[in-house]
């Protein structure tokens, strides 16, 4: 079944580009407020595409979170995201991994129980920041699933591992709302849930989302858009614990297939 088209899952690495309400065409965004700053470099390919039937794209972007002093910045808590309706999911076939299935699992064993329901890829950079110690880098691969649906909307799940202060896995389930907001056709609520006990502080983000796979025959892909007027678009909100709220829009262009 097609769904219209989800920047999803690895959501920090592929709308953490927030810039200051406004459309920009660059592969790298910068945004400094205060002392936060914002680095996102994101982008998909192909970028030439039909004009006004769907093709297999596939995500892939970074986000880095630092602060001008060198001091650690703030925990982000959720980001909200809404992604551009020129596009589809196509989850036919594709296999369908759940929460129970990834509970208490490594990246190794994640990815080998729900090997065929994977459709993206990355890592994420941190820090655990205890009281009265120098900071920690800590790092996991990360992993998106597709996951079953809830209430008839689709849904993944994030999974993420780390062994310090003691082995952790982290499952956050994401659901993909229908919306009807200008050029904009679904969003995403992505809460971060708490690192080390809520000491740990999210820096660093690289990912890729997309798949392909045949089917009958027939091939399919988890990811498809049209270039249809020239470009696809997403908004975020960013919601840190100090209660700072960053909002933004981005646009990355595209090429009519067969111009």
């Amino acid at each position: 079944m097609k769904k219209k088209l989800i920047l999803i899952g690895l959501v920090l690495s592929l709308v953490f580009v927030a810039s200051a309400a406004a459309i920009r065409f660059n592969e790298k965004i910068e945004l400094h407020v205060g002392n936060l700053v914002l680095v996102g470099r994101g982008g998909f390919t192909p970028e030439t595409l039909p004009r006004h039937r769907n093709a297999p794209i596939m995500l892939h972007g970074a986000g880095h979170v630092a602060t001008v002093d060198g001091e650690l910045p703030p925990i982000l808590e959720k980001v909200i995201a809404e992604f551009d309706r020129h596009g589809s999911i196509d989850t036919t076939g594709l296999g369908v991994c759940t929460v129970k299935k990834l509970q208490a699992t490594t990246v190794a064993q994640a990815r080998h129980v729900c090997a065929d329901a994977i459709v993206g890829e990355g890592v994420g950079h941190g820090v655990i920041a205890f009281p009265e110690q120098k900071p920690i880098p800590v790092s996991s691969p990360l992993t998106l699933f597709n996951g079953p649906k809830e209430h008839g909307l689709d849904t993944v799940i994030g999974h993420g591992y780390l062994n310090v202060p003691v082995p952790t896995t982290y499952i956050v389930p994401i659901v993909i709302e229908r919306v009807h907001d200008g050029p904009y056709g679904y969003r995403v609520d992505v809460k971060i849930p708490p690192i080390a006990g809520g000491y740990g502080i999210p820096i660093f983000v690289k990912g890729k989302v997309g798949r392909k796979w045949r089917l009958d025959g027939r091939e399919h892909s988890f990811l498809n858009a049209r270039c249809e007027v020239g470009y696809l678009q997403a908004k975020g909100r960013f919601y840190f614990k100090d209660g700072t709220y960053l909002a933004g829009t981005v646009a990355r262009p595209c090429k009519v297939r067969g111009r």
